[in-house]
C-alpha cells in the first residue's frame, strides 16, 4: 500500500504507536526521510513548520532500538530548551503507547536544571538522549555521560542553532562520536555556514527539501500600508476589528518586541512578551501563562515561529515584516494548522515592496486593507500606491522644468518659485486627469 505507513518497514510494535497516534497517512517529508533513516542513511532535511518532521526521525528510531543494550543509541539536539522539551514528550508519548516505559529509557538534558542531580541519575545510560548541545556537552565533558556508542545523532532546526551560536557545541559533540554517525540534520534554510559544517560531517546525505505550503484554503493574508503610523495604533485598531482566539504578533528583534509590547499594554491589550531574550525561567512561565490561556495576545520574535507549539492560534499579525519569504512562511504557518482558519494580518512599508512581490510571484494572494474604529475598509494595493507615488514625483519633475528662473536673486525668491511649481503642476494634474477622462 503506498502512502501508507505500513509500507515501511516498521515492527509490528511501532505500527501499533502509529495507529494510536492517529496517523493515517506519511507527510510529505516522513515519506522522503523515514525509508533513508532506516537504511541508516544521513539526511539533510527542509520543510515547514507543522509537516511532521519530528515523527520523520523519532518513529524510524525507535523502530531500531535495542532494549537490550543499556547505551547511549540517538542523541537528539535542539537550539531551545523548549524545543528539546517538546522533542522530549513526543518521545515520552510513544515510549507510554509502546507501552515500554520500564525497557525504553529517554532522558531531557537542558540547562535550567540541578546538574549534579541530572548526573547521578544517568549513572544507567539512557538509550535516547534529548536536549541542547551546551548542557548535553557539560554533562559529557564531565564524564557522567558516554555518547560513543550512539548511531544515530539529530539537529533540529540547525539554522537556529546556529543563530544562537550553538553549532560550535554541536561540533564538539560530534568529534567525540564514531566518525560514521547517521547524521539527520533539520533545517528551515540552509545558510552558507551549514554548507561548510556539513561537508565536514556529511558524505552523500539525502536532500529532502519540502517546498512551502505557502498558503492553505483556510488561511487569508491581509497588508495593512503603515502610512508614518506608530504600530501600536494600527493593531490597536485590529483588536477592535477581530476577537481573536489567540493572536501572534510578530516584531523584528528583541528591542522592537519588547516596545511594541509595553505599548500595547498601555492601550489595555492583554498581551504577553517571549522571545529569546529573556531568562529561561522568565519564558517558562511565559510558555505555561499562554498554555492556560492567560493572553489574548503574544508579542514575540522569530524564535517563537520555529517551533515552539502554541496550540489554537487564530491570527498571525506582522507588525513587522521579515527581510526572508521563508521566514514570512514560518510565522504564518503558526495559523491554519490542522484545518483550523486562520488570519495573517501584515503592516508595511515601501522597503517591504521586494517580499510581497516575491511571495505574490510565489502564488500568494494577498487583500489590502485599513482598518478604522474597528471596520475594516478596502485599500489600493501596494502597486498601484507605488505607482501613484511615481506619478506625483513625475509631475513634480516636469513643474519644476516649467520654473522661471530669476535672474536677479531677491529676499523670498524661493517660495515664490515653490508657488510657481505647485500651480504648473496643479495644471498638469489636471491636464492629466482630463486626459484618462
Amino acid at each position: 500500500m503506498k502512502n501508507s505507513f505500513n509500507s515501511f518497514s516498521f515492527t509490528p510494535q511501532l505500527l501499533d504507536v502509529i495507529e494510536k497516534l492517529e496517523f493515517k497517512q506519511p507527510t510529505e517529508i516522513q515519506q522522503e526521510v523515514i525509508p533513508a533513516v532506516h537504511k541508516g542513511k544521513s539526511v539533510i532535511g527542509q520543510s515547514h513548520t507543522g509537516s511532521g518532521k519530528t515523527h520523520s526521525f523519532l518513529l524510524p528510531l525507535f523502530n531500531q532500538l535495542e532494549e537490550a543494550k543499556k547505551e547511549v543509541q540517538f542523541v537528539i539536539t535542539a537550539p531551545t530548551r523548549e524545543l528539546a522539551t517538546q522533542l522530549y514528550d513526543e518521545a515520552k508519548k510513544i515510549i507510554k503507547l509502546a507501552d515500554k516505559e520500564q525497557e525504553w529509557k529517554a532522558k531531557l538534558l537542558v540547562g535550567g536544571t540541578d546538574k549534579q542531580k541530572m548526573m547521578e541519575k544517568l549513572k544507567e545510560p539512557p538509550h535516547i538522549v534529548i536536549g541542547t548541545p551546551g548542557r548535553i556537552l557539560d554533562i559529557v565533558k564531565e564524564e557522567a555521560l558516554s555518547i560513543y556508542s550512539a548511531k544515530s545523532f539529530v539537529i533540529d532546526e540547525a539554522d537556529l542553532m546556529l543563530d544562537l551560536g550553538f553549532i560550535d557545541d554541536v561540533d564538539q559533540l560530534l568529534v567525540r562520536c564514531k566518525k560514521d554517525i547517521q547524521l539527520m540534520v533539520f533545517s528551515a534554510t540552509i545558510p552558507q555556514r551549514l554548507e561548510h559544517f556539513f561537508k565536514k560531517y556529511l558524505e552523500n546525505p539525502l536532500h529532502v527539501k519540502i517546498a512551502n505550503e505557502l498558503s492553505p484554503e483556510t488561511m487569508e493574508h491581509r497588508l495593512i500600508a503603515k502610512k508614518h503610523r506608530e504600530d501600536a495604533d494600527i493593531i490597536a485598531e485590529i483588536s477592535k476589528a477581530i476577537n481573536p482566539y489567540l493572536a501572534i504578533i510578530f516584531a523584528n528583534g528583541k528591542e522592537n518586541a519588547n516596545k511594541l509590547h509595553a505599548n500595547l499594554l498601555e492601550k489595555g491589550l492583554n498581551v504577553g512578551l517571549i522571545h529569546g531574550g529573556l531568562s529561561p525561567r522568565e519564558r517558562k512561565r511565559v510558555l505555561k501563562e499562554i498554555q492556560a490561556l492567560r493572553y489574548q495576545y503574544i508579542v514575540a520574535t522569530d524564535l517563537a515561529s520555529r517551533g515552539i507549539d502554541i496550540k489554537g492560534v487564530s491570527h498571525v499579525i506582522n507588525a513587522d515584516l521579515p527581510k526572508e519569504e521563508e521566514f514570512y512562511i514560518h510565522r504564518v504557518g503558526r495559523t491554519a494548522r490542522a484545518g483550523m482558519e486562520g488570519t495573517a494580518i501584515s503592516l508595511y512599508r515601501e522597503e517591504d515592496y521586494k517580499l510581497i512581490e516575491k511571495l505574490e510571484q510565489k502564488g500568494l494572494e494577498f487583500f489590502f486593507y485599513d482598518v478604522s474604529n474597528g471596520q475594516w475598509k478596502d485599500a489600493k494595493s501596494w502597486k498601484e500606491r507605488s505607482l501613484r507615488t511615481k506619478t506625483t514625483t513625475d509631475v513634480e519633475k516636469e513643474a519644476w522644468k516649467q520654473v522661471r528662473k530669476p535672474k536677479k536673486v531677491k529676499p523670498g525668491y524661493k517660495k515664490k518659485m515653490k508657488q510657481q511649481q505647485q500651480s504648473i503642476k496643479r495644471k498638469l494634474t489636471k491636464k492629466s486627469t482630463y486626459k484618462k477622462k
